[in-house]
């Protein structure tokens, strides 16, 4: 009776209606359910709460660890973590050795649960613990972000238990101490120098426990899970999910986020604001109101800017597009001296950047001079190695540019009585 009160649907008004069916002179109703909840309370406490089929998986770490030894010295490397979670209606346990209770590493486990048990529970209960509850309250608990995210990924619902109400999690709380007394017990006397090897002999033991016979009920935890839960799961998804994690970030006057010491652009006009960033191995998005505002692949350098011109005011895409090539290219419109020049302007620059204003400066004063004149003040400028825009200008400024160049003076050697001459090296 209480395998079949369990499914979706069932109630033990129906439960009687079929017993009195085989039963004709049976127990009246009244006296039926009598029965039934004596029987029930000589069961465990965490047994009497009413678990429904595929419902409810509770999760939680017990409060001892199991060491991992250096393979050289065999010193104590770490001490892993061991997650355990446990099917309301079957009791059906899992449990995973974990470097750490980092968020990295309790999302993984939850998905190792999820393929373990074939299927997806419609509810995961977790403890109040810091990798999935951001803030525990009585009424409502802020869920860990990317917890969330995994969760809704596999179409479960996170309902963290309430602070202090260790019933909330009686079933897992038991499996806890089976895992405790049965698998960490059991292990004491072993040394493991990797979690995978750990992980191997955990699965063995995993199996006997939920082979092993109820002691007050027919069946076993795999039974029971096979009749019970395991058709009443949701079908796992066809991917597992993508790892993210979320965070706050303040948009800067150059309108970059600071993520990971590298920079990425939004829209300028959100300068100032704080903004909400979802960080995966290849992409980081950005959300401002919980809409993408900027998406970008995701750099592992050190320092870098990653910038789309897109999000750059106006003005600044037009800086953001100004190469050496392109400027020399913009002057071989006004003629082969003036490009020349400009090319000789960038080169003698440490970094061509240093001489874009200077470049086009010069460009511009074609305005007001015309292309011709400025070609000629470009050759002057040229010859006389004289590369700024102040020296264009002037030669513009005072009609130097039509000039004649003047022949440079000689510089022969001078005669004197104190030169030595060519015979005193003889």
């Amino acid at each position: 009776m209480k395998r079949e009160l369990a499914k979706k649907g069932m109630t033990l008004m129906l439960l009687w209606v079929e017993y009195r069916e085989e039963h004709a002179d049976g127990y009246e109703y009244s006296q039926f359910c009598l029965l039934y909840r004596t029987w029930r309370k000589k069961l465990d406490v965490t047994m009497r709460q009413d678990h429904k089929a595929g419902e409810k998986m509770f999760v939680d770490f017990p409060g001892l660890t199991i060491p991992i030894y250096d393979e050289r010295d065999l010193t104590v490397s770490f001490r892993a973590e061991l997650f355990v979670s446990v099917l309301g209606a079957s009791s059906y346990l899992y449990a995973e050795a974990l470097r750490s209770q980092e968020l990295v590493h309790w999302c993984h486990a939850h998905e190792n649960a999820f393929e373990f048990y074939g299927g997806c529970p419609a509810l995961a209960i977790p403890d109040n613990l810091r990798s999935g509850v951001t803030k525990a309250h009585r009424y409502e608990a802020d869920v860990n972000a990317t917890y969330q995210e995994m969760a809704q990924h596999y179409g479960v619902v996170i309902i963290p238990a309430r602070p202090y109400k260790p019933r909330d999690k009686a079933k897992v709380e038991a499996a806890v101490l089976v895992a405790e007394r049965w698998i960490i017990m059991r292990l004491r006397k072993e040394r493991f120098t990797s979690l995978s090897t750990l992980n191997d002999r955990i699965a063995e033991l995993v199996e006997v426990i939920n082979l092993r016979p109820f002691k007050k009920m027919e069946g076993s935890r795999a039974s029971v899970f096979a009749e019970i839960d395991q058709p009443a799961l949701r079908p796992l998804p066809a991917t597992r999910y993508d790892f993210a994690t979320w965070t706050k970030a303040k948009v800067s006057l150059d309108y970059h986020l600071q993520i990971d010491r590298n920079f990425y652009s939004v829209p300028y006009t959100l300068v100032g604001q704080v903004l909400d960033v979802r960080t995966s191995a290849n992409v980081v998005e950005i959300f401002a109101k919980n809409r993408r505002v900027a998406s970008h692949k995701r750099s592992y350098a050190k320092r870098m800017a990653v910038t789309e011109p897109a999000h750059m005011p106006s003005s600044h895409r037009r800086h953001a597009q100004w190469t050496p090539s392109r400027i020399v290219h913009w002057a071989t419109k006004t003629g082969p001296s003036t490009a020349a020049f400009i090319a000789a302007l960038l080169e003698s620059r440490p970094h061509p950047e240093q001489g874009f204003r200077s470049a086009l400066g010069v460009l511009r004063l074609e305005k007001r001079y015309g292309a011709d004149r400025l070609e000629l003040a470009c050759a002057r400028s040229l010859a006389i190695h004289s590369l700024s825009y102040k020296s264009v200008a002037s030669i513009l400024q005072h009609g130097l540019e039509k000039r004649p160049l003047s022949p440079e003076p000689s510089r022969a050697n001078p005669t004197h009585a104190n030169v030595r001459g060519p015979n005193y090296y003889q």
